[in-house]
């Protein structure tokens, strides 16, 4: 097994506290050196409490769990001896009330827009694929959340 970590720090920087109103901005560190500028999502706590330029855990959610199947997709396809040229995602998180009344990402829809070097494999091929993608996902195994694969609109 494998441990995976990330250090996530804020500081009070002299606001006031106890009112609430203090910025939620903070920061992700990575071990590779990557820092992350992140604050709460302005539809969860309002302006100027959250940072609107930074990510949000519900925008990192829906970005880790594209980018595992992403990664997938691609290793499974260069086994299959498909050349992937480019692959876009414009994934998104939804929020709502889960099973038990609590809010949460009740879903995630996947975006991709695949473009191959050469022949395009057939559609029902793609869409197989996608789904052992899923199937090996990290992500998506760990989380309650539907994630649904669409395919780009045209």
């Amino acid at each position: 097994m494998s441990a995976h970590t990330a250090m996530v720090t804020w500081a009070r920087r002299g606001q006031a506290f106890t009112d609430n109103r203090y910025s939620r901005a903070h920061e992700w560190r990575f071990d590779g050196g990557a820092v992350v500028p992140a604050s709460s999502s302005p539809h969860v706590v309002p302006l100027p409490m959250s940072e609107a330029a930074n990510v949000d855990p519900e925008e990192a959610l829906a970005a880790a769990a594209s980018s595992c199947h992403m990664l997938f997709f691609l290793s499974l396809a260069a086994r299959r001896g498909w050349v992937v040229e480019s692959y876009a995602d414009q994934a998104e998180a939804h929020m709502g009330k889960d099973g038990e009344g609590r809010e949460a990402i009740t879903r995630i829809v996947l975006r991709p827009d695949i473009r191959f070097a050469g022949a395009v494999p057939p559609q029902q091929e793609i869409d197989a694929v996608h789904h052992q993608a899923h199937a090996l996902c990290f992500i998506a195994n760990s989380l309650k959340s539907e994630i649904v694969v669409e395919p780009p609109s045209a």
